[in-house]
């Protein structure tokens, strides 16, 4: 506990910057507003003292507390961390919300230099780590990309790993944001909190950071995304149904636009990958969306929705576990994802339930024409036991989102 808040330790994460400690790297953890980067960095600094660390080794600053704007001037902000370096020691320093500093990497890239030093930032936009801040700092820094609670830290929080289907239900409706664990059976005040984070993403991280005038047209163009998850949908595609909806818009805005999104981590893109001929395509990718719980605050909670919304759910628990993910394509057929890490590739089709026999063999049929040997496997809601159908693995998929199988 921390005061009366409920914590989630973020196990994984928490490892990973263990794993980093005292190594010549920047460790930078990224991700969207709100889901867990602050926490994540007391937890650690919690970890470093009862591992040792003293107090005055550690320097905290959060560029969200007024407290320290006067440190937003990079040369100021250097000057304090210099002051307050440990001699002979290492003094571990955290710089939370960095984007605010305008020119940090000049900070970073002093402090790196320097022996004794270990230096953990986060940011709520990649803007940060685009290519003229990257090159700065290029092969100096390490990047952790976080997301909201995984559907397993979620059952963990409750306390008990039982009435999983319930659970899930929560879990999409309530958000996954961490802070929605304090509001549980709160829809009202949910909704709010939700609210709030989506218009400071959309105001802050956006349009303040982009320059865009035409807000309402943005939000247009986000909303009509949050509604398409797992579509195919090219620029083109979304500026042809805005304008036929009487809102012209051009396709360079709308890619402008989509990178905005991305960057501030509120929206993921999966391009598409051809299994046969291993190559990237450059047309119609999908897009899935950080939180489903802020998806339903914007636009109600459409149960015909439910099968795009596991898929979200899937794609989400594939980035945690560290995959790249594609949209597979193989001939005339689609495969939902494509999940490829150093150790290979895993195949997955996604489908709310396949009791139908025309609906399993339309879900196993773009794997059954993939020649290779890697696993393929349909996720699907259905609660019986696991089936094979030709090596085809048929599993339950909140098993899989709470580990219980591979």
């Amino acid at each position: 506990m921390w005061g009366d808040c409920v914590i989630v330790e973020r196990k994984e994460y928490l490892e990973k910057l263990i794993a980093w400690k005292d190594k010549k790297l920047i460790k930078i953890v990224t991700g969207v507003r709100r889901c867990g980067k602050s926490i994540l960095l007391e937890i650690y600094q919690n970890y470093l003292k009862q591992h040792n660390v003293e107090k005055e080794q550690i320097i905290a600053i959060n560029f969200e507390d007024l407290d320290y704007e006067e440190l937003t001037d990079y040369k100021k902000l250097y000057n304090y961390l210099k002051e307050h370096l440990v001699t002979n020691k290492m003094t571990y320093i955290f710089l939370d919300e960095i984007q605010n500093v305008p020119d940090f990497p000049k900070v970073l890239d002093s402090l790196y230099i320097k022996n004794n030093v270990d230096i953990y930032v986060t940011g709520s936009n990649a803007y940060m780590l685009s290519s003229e801040i990257a090159t700065m700092i290029s092969g100096r820094y390490v990047q952790i990309e976080m997301l909201p609670l995984s559907f397993r830290e979620y059952m963990e929080s409750t306390g008990s790993m039982n009435d999983r289907g319930i659970k899930y239900a929560e879990y999409l409706q309530n958000s996954s944001f961490p802070y929605t664990l304090e509001l549980k059976n709160q829809p009202n005040e949910i909704r709010e909190y939700l609210e709030g984070i989506y218009n400071t993403i959309v105001v802050k991280d956006i349009v303040n950071r982009k320059k865009i005038t035409d807000t309402m047209m943005l939000k247009s163009v986000l909303q009509f995304i949050f509604d398409n998850i797992g579509n195919p949908l090219s620029s083109k595609k979304i500026a042809d149904t805005m304008t036929s909806a009487g809102r012209k818009i051009d396709t360079r805005t709308i890619e402008k636009y989509l990178e905005a999104f991305r960057e501030s981590y509120i929206i993921y893109q999966t391009k598409r990958y051809d299994i046969k001929g291993k190559q990237y395509l450059k047309t119609l990718e999908k897009y899935y969306i950080v939180d489903i719980g802020m998806r339903y605050m914007l636009l109600g909670s459409r149960q015909a929705d439910a099968g795009h919304i596991l898929e979200n759910v899937v794609y989400l628990e594939l980035l945690r576990r560290g995959y790249d993910v594609y949209v597979g394509k193989i001939g005339t057929f689609e495969v939902d994802f494509v999940a490829k890490n150093s150790r290979g590739t895993i195949y997955y089709q996604v489908a709310l339930t396949t009791h139908d026999e025309s609906t399993l063999q339309r879900e196993l049929r773009p794997l059954q024409v993939i020649r290779d040997h890697y696993p393929k496997i349909i996720l699907t809601m259905d609660e019986e036991p696991e089936e094979q159908y030709d090596g085809i693995r048929r599993i339950n998929a909140r098993d899989w989102l709470l580990g219980l199988t591979e």
